[in-house]
């Protein structure tokens, strides 16, 4: 038995402190007396949280998903790590089909050892297309995109853990309906000129979940409430990327007020994440790194480079939102919207022993996964 000590314990209701966290492989509770000889960690008066879990994630230090590559999948998930993600879904683009297929079975096969190895453990693929309306491609390239194709995601269901489509798009609501019936594959609406009605039957069809509020959707217009009124109506989980260039900080507390537990805080992080301002590629197209600001070359929004910790800051710095609340959006909810707050996301006892140490800004110190110690800072 480990015990985490001198440290604000952040559960889901509140932030704990004069107490210790008692973990093995699992957390074991929130502990007021320690016995001799125990193994203590001091977390310095920083806190210590839940691990935080990226769901929608698809390169990080020159690396990407639909390279399918295991070597970039291994180095992504060591350095999404160092920023305090335990999980994480590796996330495809609109590629070839091909080149999802490869992704797919790459992932696949990496699945059980992430386990144990020194980076975040996966979860499943978050595959972000080819399933969208090309109207609304955002960064994704329109010659790869598909009509819906509900066997294809349920032949890899076992790896898929979200899939978005675009509900308007002829075929679509069956596609979903067979998918959310016969297997735990969420299905997000995204990438979608969807009108509020049609996302509103997308969400009846079975869909649960949205891609990046705002970004590649119908906005919210007082005649057209689109995916966004749809979104801020319903209880479907939604993320949003909160670097303050995809979504403006203004509209955080907005949206978290409306949202509560069903917001996701992600990255939409690219290769270019950890990595010198510069052209790196996503999708095969080319995208221009400056700043927090990942551009295509005729100016369209690509991607970012926003580390999950970051984005905790951002919204804390920006709302008036309770610590705990802010955390939780990048830990509880987002294992939730996958179906995997069973086992990850926060403290409570039995999960997983899933946690991070961080200074009083939110920096990682360590980053244990499954009651190791995978990362100190």
């Amino acid at each position: 038995m480990k015990y985490i000590v001198n440290g604000k314990i952040v559960m889901p209701d509140g932030i704990i402190e004069g107490k210790s966290l008692c973990y093995s492989d699992k957390i074991e509770g929130i502990c007021d007396n320690i016995p001799d000889g125990a193994e203590i960690i001091d977390a310095n008066g920083g806190y210590i949280a839940p691990g935080l879990v990226d769901i929608h994630i698809h390169g990080y230090l020159g690396e990407d998903t639909s390279d399918g590559k295991a070597e970039g999948i291994r180095k992504m998930a060591n350095g999404i790590m160092k920023n305090g993600v335990t999980s994480w879904c590796p996330t495809t683009m609109t590629v070839s089909m091909d080149e999802i297929n490869t992704a797919l079975d790459t992932v696949r096969s990496l699945k059980e050892e992430s386990k144990s190895w020194e980076g975040a453990e996966i979860l499943g693929v978050n595959l972000e297309g080819p399933f969208i309306n090309p109207k609304k491609k955002g960064a994704q390239a329109e010659t790869h995109i598909k009509k819906p194709d509900a066997k294809f995601v349920l032949d890899n269901a076992d790896i898929i853990s979200v899939a978005t489509m675009a509900p308007e798009m002829d075929g679509c609501l069956d596609a979903i309906k067979e998918i959310t019936s016969k297997s735990d594959v969420r299905v997000s609406i995204g990438h979608t000129d969807a009108t509020f009605e049609q996302t509103l039957d997308g969400i009846k069809a079975g869909a649960t979940h949205i891609t990046h509020l705002f970004n590649a959707q119908t906005p919210l217009h007082h005649r057209n409430p689109g995916v966004v009124g749809a979104a801020l109506l319903t209880d479907v989980t939604t993320e949003l990327i909160a670097d303050t260039f995809h979504v403006h900080k203004g509209l955080f507390e907005l949206v978290a007020k409306n949202k509560g537990d069903s917001l996701v805080l992600i990255t939409d992080c690219t290769r270019a994440g950890g990595m010198p301002d510069g052209e790196y590629t996503l999708g095969g197209q080319r995208i221009f790194v400056n700043g927090i600001k990942c551009l295509l070359e005729d100016g369209t929004i690509a991607g970012s480079v926003l580390k999950l910790n970051e984005a905790v800051k951002n919204v804390r710095d920006n709302t008036a939102l309770p610590f705990h609340k802010v955390v939780s959006l990048a830990s509880l909810n987002a294992a939730r919207a996958v179906g995997k707050d069973g086992t990850k996301g926060s403290l409570e006892k039995g999960k997983d022993a899933d946690i991070i140490i961080t200074d009083g800004d939110f920096n990682v110190l360590k980053t244990i996964i499954r009651g190791d110690i995978r990362y100190e800072a």
